[in-house]
């Protein structure tokens, strides 16, 4: 009788794994081979608040890819004050800063972060609190942004493209 069932489970095995469809995926798909993406660490949107109104606040991105090129990929992001009923104002109560310290001057709010020959790698962007002694609480967003060129896209994911801040 345990022969005629395990034989009857061996056969019915071999039946599905033999119905099984095989597919030759393309391993590579050309559309996305220029295409990268650049994310906040920790994969999240969480809000940083901040009771110093001095600090330097360190907000590390993930460059992903998978390939060496002979081009630069861009990153970019922005700031934003939409939809906050006290907003952070740039230059009075924060500045975009480089790791040394010193402002990165921008004329359309846009900030970028270069990855040499598109290869994986850790960035930050640093915001620097200036001490405003205004009462309230301030805010303001730090976005990534998609840069789509003729040469590559770097892309965002929708869990980790913000970092919302909060001065008290």
């Amino acid at each position: 009788m345990k022969y005629i069932t395990y034989s009857i489970i061996t056969g019915s095995l071999m039946l599905a794994l033999m119905a099984c469809e095989k597919r030759a995926y393309q391993r590579k798909l050309p559309e996305l081979e220029h295409h990268y993406y650049a994310v906040f660490v920790p994969n999240s949107n969480d809000t940083i608040t901040s009771s110093k109104r001095t600090d330097l606040i360190k907000l590390p991105v993930q460059f992903y890819s998978a390939f060496t090129r002979n081009y630069d990929a861009v990153a970019k992001y922005t700031f934003s004050t939409t939809g906050y009923t006290l907003p952070a104002v740039r230059g009075v109560d924060f500045d975009v800063v480089d790791k040394n310290g010193n402002v990165i001057p921008a004329t359309d709010n846009t900030y970028t972060m270069i990855f040499p020959q598109a290869l994986q790698a850790m960035d930050t962007v640093y915001v620097k609190l200036l001490n405003n002694t205004a009462t309230g609480v301030r805010q303001f967003e730090i976005q990534l942004l998609d840069n789509i060129t003729d040469e590559f896209e770097v892309d965002i994911f929708s869990t980790a493209f913000k970092k919302p801040v909060k001065i008290k």
